[in-house]
């Protein structure tokens, strides 16, 4: 894993997250975005959920990697089952994040979550990184079903990117 490649990739999207929220007039913000039932400002509270879901996501590859093969696997079988559910609340939690947060609010913890990523990446060692375990591939479009935490680490910015192409705001980035 080229870490300094992860963490350029990391601080390219907390760049872009910025300029998206200064950018975006109020009237953008509202609009809906472009393939997703969300308005820009919810979906882009949903691109730093995506930060904040790796912080989780890191624990649970720790935990699963040390346990049979056959645990995560059946683990992710379940999530798998879940996914209408997952999809409800990730749908809606986007949508009550994006409305109650300010944009300062999210510009914040955006820097917050990112900062705490690139910490954390600087500590793990080789072993960590590749350790791996099963994921519930129906859950999202960059799900393996198996995947390692240095994976996990380029996820977040995947799924940044990938939302990022479904903006509709008008600054000429998204």
């Amino acid at each position: 894993m080229d870490r300094q490649a992860v963490h350029d990739e990391m601080e390219r999207a907390r760049t872009d997250f910025h300029r998206f929220l200064e950018r975006a007039s109020e009237d953008a913000l509202r609009r809906a975005s472009n393939g997703t039932r969300w308005t820009n400002r919810e979906l882009l509270f949903h691109m730093l959920l995506g930060y904040l879901v790796v912080w989780a996501l890191r624990l649970l590859v720790r935990v699963f990697s040390r346990m049979p093969g056959s645990a995560s696997r059946r683990y992710a079988r379940i999530l798998n089952a879940a996914t209408v559910p997952f999809d409800a609340v990730n749908y809606l939690g986007s949508c009550v994040g994006g409305r109650l947060l300010s944009l300062g609010a999210m510009t914040a913890l955006a820097d917050q979550a990112i900062a705490r990523l690139h910490k954390r990446l600087d500590r793990e060692t080789d072993a960590d990184l590749a350790r791996t375990m099963h994921f519930p591939t129906r859950w999202d479009p960059f799900f393996q079903d198996s995947m390692s935490l240095a994976e996990i680490y380029h996820f977040s910015t995947q799924h940044f990117d990938h939302h990022a192409r479904q903006l509709s705001l008008d600054t000429g980035t998204g």
